[in-house]
This record gives C-alpha cells, sequence and structure tokens, in this order.
C-alpha cells in the first residue's frame, strides 16, 4: 500500500502543474514585459532530481517544470559554494570580480548592478526571499569577516531574508541531535528570528517546512503586484537541502525504506518541490504563466559529507561542495517561459549562473549608461534554448578562495577543454587538464600529455584572474 501511495502522489504531483502552469500555450507573451523569477536551492546536487535520472527523490514539480520547458544539462554555479554564486546570479560577474570570494568573507558592494536595481529601472517592483547570504540582514550582527548588506541595498524593495542557512523544518528551532556551529538541540535557533521583512524581525508564522514559510511570502508578493498590475522580479533561495536538513514527518514518511539522513534529505528536496508546484498553480490562477519566465537551479554541488556518505549525488560526476570538479560546479537547471522556450528543450551547450544577467537584461531592453560599460561575463541563454547555437561562444570561468587558509579553488573552461586548480589547503594545488567531451566524468589527467594546451589554458586562466582583480580594486566602480 505504501507504495501504491507513494506513486498516487507522484501522479497527481506531476499532473497538476501540467495542467494548470507549465503547460498552457502562450498567447502573446511578448507583447508586455514579462516578470521574472529566480529559484534556487541550496547545496543540491545534479543527481538531486527527477529530470537528472535520479529514481529515489520525488521531484515531479521539477520534472515537470523541466519538460515543459527547457533542461539544462550542463549548468554550472560560478563557485563550488553558496556565497559568491549567489552573486554571479544578480551581477553576471564572477564571483572574483565583486569580490565575495567564499562564505562570510564579506557582502556585495553597493557599486555592483544587480538584477533588481536593473529591472527597477524598467518599472518592476522587486522582491527577494530565503538565504542572502551575500551580507548580513541584521545591522547588529554584523561579522568580523563581512558587513551588513541587506537585499534592501540591492534594489529589491520587498524582502524576507536570513543572512545563512536556518533549519529546512522550523527554521527557528536548533532540531535535536545538531551540535554544530555552537548551536544547542531544542535552542532558538540564531536568536529565534533568523528572518528579517524588510529590515524588521518576524516571529509570526515561522513553524513547520522553511520551503512554505518562505513561498507564503512570496505568493503574497506576486498576488499584490497582479493586483497593482506590475511587472515583478521574485527571488526565491530556499534552504534546502543545506544543513541542518530535516524534514516533516510527513515528507519522511514518503520514503519509508530509507535510512534516517535519507529521510530527511530526500523529504526536504520533496517539500520544496511541493512548493515549487504550489507557485506554479497560483501563477495559472493569477493568469501569469504566460507572461512569467521561471528559472530554477542550484548553487553548487552537494555538500560534502552528504555526497560521501552517497546521501546526495552530483550524478557520475567528480567531486562536490567545495571541489573544482564537474561535481563541485555543475547544477540541476532548468527555465520555463511558454511561447518563448519550447517545450521539451535539451541543452548540452554549457551555461551558468552568470548567465541570468545579460539573458535577462536583453529580454527588458537593457543597456548599462557609463562608458565603458562594466564587464558582464555570462551570456544570453535565449539564443541557446532556441537551438541558434551549439556551443559557448566564451570560456567559462569557476573558483573560490580563501588564501588565509591556502584555498585557492580556480576552473576554467574553453569549448571541451577544462583546466582546474584544486581547491586544497596548503601548497598542494594541483593543476589538472580535461577533455570534457572524450572524458566528462574528468578520469584521465592530460597535463602532462598536452603540454601546449595546458599553458594556453593557464594563460587563459590568468588573463581572467587580472581582469577581475582589476575590477575588484575599483576599476568598475564610480569615485
Amino acid at each position: 500500500m505504501q507504495s501504491i501511495r507513494i506513486a498516487l502522489y507522484c501522479l497527481v504531483a506531476f499532473l497538476l502543474p501540467r495542467l494548470d502552469g507549465f503547460g498552457t500555450a502562450a498567447s502573446g507573451n511578448e507583447t508586455r514585459t514579462p516578470n521574472v523569477i529566480l529559484l534556487m536551492s541550496d547545496d543540491q546536487g545534479w543527481g538531486d532530481v527527477g529530470f537528472n535520472g535520479n529514481k529515489n527523490i520525488l521531484t515531479p514539480n521539477l520534472d515537470a517544470m523541466a519538460a515543459a520547458g527547457v533542461k539544462f544539462n550542463r549548468f554550472y554555479a560560478a563557485s563550488p559554494l553558496c556565497s559568491p554564486t549567489r552573486g554571479s546570479s544578480l551581477t553576471g560577474r564572477y564571483p572574483f570580480r565583486f569580490g565575495v570570494l567564499a562564505a562570510h568573507t564579506g557582502g556585495m558592494r553597493v557599486g555592483e548592478v544587480t538584477v533588481a536595481e536593473m529591472l527597477k529601472q524598467k518599472g518592476y517592483r522587486t522582491g527577494f526571499f530565503g538565504k542572502w547570504h551575500i551580507g548580513w540582514v541584521k545591522e547588529e550582527d554584523a561579522g568580523s569577516r563581512g558587513f551588513f548588506s541587506p537585499p534592501g541595498q540591492h534594489g529589491f524593495d520587498h524582502w524576507f531574508a536570513t543572512t545563512s542557512a536556518v533549519p529546512t523544518w522550523d527554521p527557528c528551532v536548533t532540531p535535536k541531535g545538531w551540535k554544530k556551529w555552537g548551536a544547542t538541540e531544542g535552542q532558538p535557533w540564531k536568536g529565534g528570528a533568523p528572518y528579517v521583512l524588510n529590515g524588521t524581525p518576524v516571529t509570526e508564522n515561522m513553524a513547520g517546512d522553511d520551503s512554505r514559510v518562505v513561498m507564503d511570502r512570496v505568493i503574497d508578493f506576486i498576488s499584490d503586484e497582479k493586483q497593482n498590475d506590475r511587472p515583478f522580479l521574485a527571488t526565491v533561495w530556499f534552504h534546502a537541502p543545506h544543513e541542518p536538513v530535516v524534514a516533516g514527518e510527513e515528507y519522511q514518511k514518503l520514503y519509508p525504506d530509507a535510512g534516517k539522513k535519507r529521510k530527511n534529505y530526500y523529504g526536504c528536496i520533496t517539500a520544496m518541490d511541493e512548493q515549487i508546484g504550489r507557485l506554479q498553480k497560483k501563477l495559472q490562477e493569477l493568469q501569469l504563466t504566460d507572461n512569467t519566465i521561471v528559472f530554477f537551479c542550484s548553487d553548487n554541488g552537494p555538500a560534502d559529507g552528504l555526497a560521501k556518505k552517497g546521501i546526495a549525488s552530483a550524478g557520475k560526476f567528480k567531486g562536490h561542495k567545495h571541489q573544482m570538479y564537474e561535481g563541485g560546479t555543475l547544477v540541476p537547471a532548468c527555465a520555463v517561459w511558454p511561447g518563448v522556450i519550447p517545450n521539451g528543450t535539451v541543452t548540452d551547450v554549457r551555461c551558468a549562473t552568470v548567465d541570468f544577467f545579460p539573458t535577462i537584461a536583453n529580454i527588458v531592453d537593457f543597456k548599462f549608461k557609463e562608458k565603458p560599460a562594466r564587464p558582464i561575463d555570462g551570456i544570453d541563454l535565449l539564443p541557446v534554448v532556441r537551438g541558434e547555437t551549439s556551443s559557448r561562444p566564451t570560456d567559462l570561468f569557476f573558483g573560490y578562495r580563501r588564501l588565509v587558509s591556502g584555498i585557492d579553488g580556480q576552473g576554467l573552461i574553453r569549448g571541451d577543454w577544462k583546466i582546474l586548480q584544486e581547491a586544497t589547503k596548503g601548497d598542494k594545488r594541483r593543476i589538472r587538464l580535461y577533455n570534457l567531451a572524450s572524458d566528462p566524468y574528468e578520469r584521465k589527467d592530460l597535463a602532462q600529455q598536452n603540454p601546449e594546451m595546458l599553458e594556453s589554458m593557464k594563460q587563459a586562466m590568468q588573463e581572467v584572474n587580472d581582469s577581475c582583480a582589476r575590477s575588484r580594486d575599483g576599476a568598475d566602480y564610480r569615485y
């Protein structure tokens, strides 16, 4: 009976979004400026979704979204950990340009131009919801490694945010058995009010699934903007499935044959997926589906410990979070925009989080007023999903750095060639060279066999480093 119940859950959850949102045909999408929704999960591996072949985790709504729009087979986070990637999603720039090189080591500079600031110039209302992690959201909590830099300083009119991780169930309470980061189980999590709404700590409607807590605020925001007939940007960065990863009992029961850690990890992802389905049904109810583009991706590969235990998955790709191998930066991703992105599109073109900004900029016809325009590292994704290009026209760089700990991980992809510098502490940072066409799982280091290609790739990576250093040092900011 349990297996039948799980099958029915999958069937119902899969069909509802396709009927009520994802599968709706467009009618005049491009006659007005589209709404934009940017969804991001936290530490969800490439292999932790059904649309990338996972048969254990129930993600029917994400699977429906991928089927109704485009599935990106090779989509990269700008870094193998959270904060740098988040900044890249907002700016279209490599983290090494804006100086957020690792978690809790800085915050977004107000001199950066974000997607929210760009869209505000075009008459949008802008909202942020979830895990910010590119600056403190409470000024009194700002630590020695970063500074107060909340969403409201970066173009967001309305924001409901935490500085960093919270438990994925009962986000204001330290979960049972959790002993890391100085927390005590059963006690308030980070003071008991980690969420801030437009500068004010929130204590109401904070129990249960954290993805539901976030989505309640998203739906209120979207409903208000529909009523006021204004285009909107909703940036929704879930905490799931980042540790402390906890699922409610009803979600754990969907996985009766799994162990405790898997019940929580799988159930947490399914709970988030349920809220993505809820969002799509609300868009349909408000008649916004046809005029809304929705992106989804993760911020980096699966968490180290969960990946090593075989709970979280990067699929067949090597590595995990904090590593420069594919498993650290390759993430699940899809997008839907009925009538513009053809149903059932699948692309192997290498795309990335730096591509969101230029894609949206071209959709709304945004151009920088400053001369010369600041460097934007991404590309427009629409020619990719329309099949107008079969390969990425530019290099792709990613990395993270904690030089105080001797960590300096970097990678660059040019065509099918990839060079990486391992993100290893001390002086053991090895340089490796791979051909991703013949060796997508990075099993054979070709550095010694191809010295000329190795030197060429080293030079290319150094050129990006030099350009990013100039940006970081002030070349892109007004004095």
